[in-house]
């Protein structure tokens, strides 16, 4: 491999790439095959019959120092992002030959980024910097920084980016819309007979030959661009808009990481009928948990032009976080937290406790108490800070991952797509709870706190919560209940990314491998 200065975007860029690619060995093809070793600093494994080896630590999260290494001929030489695809292939037959150009997509997708952000200033509000801060992605996935289509640079969060967004006219008599939109109405004014609708730019450009027919004959207008710049946040499709401080989610048809990021019909509807149900469970969970908020999509405005349209150009109106924490709050990603390899804190433990309480506690009763799924993964989960750093609110968006519990809601009178996007059974439920919360999320999280000491004290710290809410339900409960088994330290559900990605399958139909609970060991 060719010498890259240790700082170079093309080394950094590399260093994560390699990182996720070997975690998603350790978690999905060495660890089911009993070929997973920890022989401390170490995690040895195996793929396709050669043994790998990195310094290791941070429990779940596997944070890695230094290079990770193969054996050849009984020496231990450096392991390259491009052989370790290669080994996977071996490892898994064929069946792919899109894998090695979507890993290395990625990873130039860091160089583009890293080398961006040097001339680019972050956001001076602190939120929005968050929102920009994950250039590496998900730290479990193969491919975390895949990006389809051209010019995405431009749009990215990552570089720092801002744009105006587009402002169209949509005739009335094909307007769709649902909810409360009024504030869309703001951006700017359409003419007699049309409403305003904001469009990325981006997705305008994706569907110029779709657009042209109805420009041409007035039922959209183009109204040039909006007043005011706006801001992507972490997800790439969501901006922020100062000017009506509101949080809008665009449809983008193209492919970042997993899945085509499209609003469909079924989930425009969806996200305001869940807002109206939702109101009255977060007003109980905020009762009960002080400090718990949640950023509602009240309603959706498209244009009624066939289903690729009203999909493509469908926004969702959502509030914005700081609409919702109290003064003094600052809201920060929880992605950013975890991404920031560390997290500093006077007392790591009562900060962590403080997390906890905030995070956990209002997901587990939204499930268990109120039969809703919420999808509280690092970048669906916003953290209130006050004036010394303290989480005091924990802030739940994005309808799309949130889900009903089969059998515990009236959903007769929906039509019946929308009513199955929005439900789970009980187990599926559950397991993306757990996932989402204590994997993804928690684990991460204790990986990045620095001077806390061994990760077995914010265990036993996280367990005694846990423990507490579940004697306030009445536990112990009987062996079948969800919440015992995960206080008994049951094997957790890891979502396998690189299982779905070598299947080239939806992001929906990927699956769970299990990996240690770390309350287990308590």
């Amino acid at each position: 491999m060719t010498s890259l200065a240790l700082d170079s975007p093309a080394a950094v860029a590399e260093e994560a790439s390699l990182a996720a690619l070997l975690r998603c060995c350790v978690r999905e093809i060495s660890g089911p095959r009993g070929q997973v070793r920890h022989d401390q600093p170490y995690v040895l494994l195996r793929v396709a019959d050669t043994l790998l080896r990195a310094r290791a630590h941070g429990g779940l999260a596997l944070r890695f120092e230094g290079r990770a290494e193969w054996l050849e001929n009984d020496s231990w030489q450096p392991l390259s992002a491009d052989r370790l695809v290669r080994l996977v292939e071996a490892e898994l037959g064929e069946g792919n030959d899109e894998f090695a150009a979507q890993v290395a997509a990625s990873r130039d997708a860091m160089v583009t980024l890293l080398a961006a952000r040097r001339d680019a200033p972050p956001p001076a509000d602190p939120w929005l910097a968050s929102e920009q801060a994950l250039v590496f992605g998900h730290p479990f996935h193969p491919s975390p920084k895949a990006r389809g289509g051209a010019g995405w640079l431009r749009y990215a969060p990552e570089a720092h980016a801002s744009f105006p967004l587009r402002l169209l006219g949509v005739r009335d008599d094909v307007l769709a819309e649902a909810g409360e939109v009024g504030s869309l109405d703001a951006l700017g004014a359409a003419p007699p007979g049309y409403s305003l609708l904001p469009a990325h730019p981006w997705q305008l450009e994706l569907l110029s030959a779709d657009l042209a027919a109805p420009l041409a004959d007035g039922r959209l207008l183009d109204l040039g661009n909006g007043a005011r710049m706006a801001v992507p946040t972490s997800s790439v499709r969501t901006v922020y808009e100062p000017l009506i401080d509101r949080c809008l989610k665009f449809s983008l048809d193209v492919r970042i990481t997993n899945c085509l990021r499209k609003n469909s019909w079924y989930e425009l509807a969806g996200a305001v009928e869940l807002s109206r149900r939702l109101g009255p469970v977060f007003a109980e969970l905020s009762a009960t948990f002080p400090g718990t908020r949640w950023l509602p999509e009240p309603g959706y405005r498209s244009a009624e032009l066939g289903t690729r349209l009203l999909e493509g150009l469908g926004v969702i109106v959502r509030v914005s976080p700081w609409s919702v924490c109290r003064p003094g709050v600052t809201p920060l990603l929880s992605g950013a937290l975890a991404a920031g390899r560390q997290v500093t804190a006077a007392d790591p433990v009562r900060w962590w406790r403080a997390y906890v309480e905030r995070v956990a506690l209002p997901v587990l009763d939204a499930y268990l108490g109120h039969g809703v799924v919420l999808e509280p993964h690092l970048q669906n989960v916003l953290i209130g800070v006050d004036a010394e750093g303290l989480p005091v609110e924990a802030v739940f968006r994005d309808m799309e991952g949130t889900k009903l519990v089969a059998g515990r809601h009236d959903l007769s009178g929906l039509p019946a797509r929308v009513a199955e996007a929005l439900t789970y059974d009980a187990e599926a439920g559950w397991s993306r709870v757990v996932y989402c919360l204590m994997v993804n999320h928690l684990a991460e999280i204790a990986a990045s706190l620095s001077g806390a000491g061994p990760a077995r004290e914010l265990w036993a710290v996280a367990g005694q919560v846990l423990a507490g809410y579940a004697e306030s339900r009445g536990w112990p409960r009987p062996l079948s209940d969800p919440l015992s088994d995960l206080l008994a330290g049951a094997p957790l559900p890891a979502k396998a990314n690189l299982s779905v990605r070598w299947a080239r399958s939806a992001d929906r139909a990927a699956g769970y491998v299990p990996v240690a609970n770390p309350l287990a060991a308590l």
